[in-house]
């Protein structure tokens, strides 16, 4: 009986052992078929590494403002009693907007003017009789100081039902009405925009290592999202000389013409100053560059000794872009080769076949369509 049992472990043991070394046999088998494995080579397109001149920019985001633009006020307290101005439309310098009623101070006008001829007429009266000393030097001063109070007085009249007159303060655009006819305007209750809209100001700002770069005149081009394809041309006609304390940035303020009034004060645009002297760069297309957080890359297109195509990555260092073009400032040479599409999904030393026929076009200027 023990033989027996003896016999069974032996024999387990010998099939454990058998199928543990077959098992092993197999997948050293696999592991040298791995490594033996060569894969199929990553069909790819490419572009050349070259030289180019690009004109220098310095861009940035801003808004725009008025040249000209305020929220027109009531100067004293009255009641609206005529609107002389439509929403919306254009007005100039010295147009009516509202006027207020004066009923009161047009009452009080004509006693005023009466006053002054009346203190007038004792002036005359009294320069006389001190002419000849027949009233003292008091009572001709006190003359002279009743005149001029009611000349005072009555000019205090005229300027108040002036003021009850709103103009407009410049020549503009008119925005919406804030105020109704019976309405009590109290001082500075707003009545209605004014703004001027051509030309308009450009204000943005610029990192302050940029500042050398800065000066009055230089061309600025003016581009916004809510106005596809247009460009607007304008220049630099001031640079704040105070540097921002907190982000180190300066303010710089450029006039743009506005024909057709598009652009509008509090409007989102790109400005991007242009700088004289062009730049030579060595330019590859953006989506040739591997992005990662330890460095940025592009595969370079070697051939092996076979003549066949094989992948080199190479570390770069970035500089500006224009369009769909990127500059590379460090790690590359002028010809080279390099993968300009998927570089997301290949590796180094990789093998490749080039095929340009599903190559996208480049563009400096690219204009996507709304597909």
């Amino acid at each position: 009986m023990k033989k027996r049992v003896l016999f069974a472990i032996v024999g387990m043991v010998v099939i454990i052992a058998a199928l543990s070394v077959i098992k092993a046999l197999q997948i050293r088998a696999m592991i040298d078929q791995g490594e033996k494995f060569v894969p199929p080579p990553e069909t790819v397109t490419t572009a050349i590494a070259r030289t180019e001149s690009w004109e220098t920019e310095l861009t940035a985001v801003g808004s725009v403002t008025a040249v000209q633009g305020v929220t027109v006020g009531a100067e004293l307290v009255g009641k609206v009693e005529a609107i002389a101005f439509e929403p919306g439309t254009k007005v100039k310098k010295g147009d009516v907007l509202i006027r207020q009623d004066t009923s009161s101070e047009e009452a009080l006008l004509p006693g005023a003017m009466a006053q002054v001829k009346l203190t007038k007429i004792i002036l005359e009266r009294d320069e006389k009789m001190a002419a000849e000393q027949i009233i003292s030097r008091t009572d001709y001063d006190t003359a002279v100081a009743n005149h001029e109070l009611a000349i005072a007085q009555a000019a205090a009249i005229r300027a108040t039902i002036y003021k009850k007159t709103v103009r407009a303060p410049f020549s503009g655009r008119i925005g919406i009405r804030q105020v109704n006819l019976g309405q009590i305007l109290r001082e500075g209750d707003p009545i209605v925009t004014l703004q001027t809209l051509d030309p308009v100001y450009i204000d943005f700002t610029l990192p302050q290592q940029q500042l050398p770069l800065l000066r009055a005149g230089l061309p600025v081009r003016v581009t916004s999202d809510a106005l596809p394809g247009l460009a607007i041309k304008g220049r630099v006609t001031a640079v704040n000389p105070l540097v921002d304390a907190q982000t180190r940035n300066v303010q710089v303020q450029a006039t743009a013409a506005n024909p057709g009034e598009k652009l509008r004060p509090g409007m989102f645009i790109n400005a991007a100053v242009e700088l004289p002297a062009p730049q030579q760069v060595l330019s590859v297309p953006v989506a040739a560059v591997l992005y990662a957080p330890y460095g940025d890359s592009v595969f370079v297109v070697d051939d092996d000794k076979k003549g066949a195509k094989v992948l080199r990555q190479q570390f770069v260092r970035l500089g500006g872009k224009r369009g769909d073009f990127i500059a590379v400032i460090d790690g590359l040479k002028e010809g080279e080769t390099v993968v300009s599409t998927g570089v997301f999904k290949l590796q180094n030393g990789q093998a490749v076949v080039v095929d340009h026929r599903l190559a996208p076009p480049f563009q400096k200027s690219p204009r996507p369509e709304n597909n």
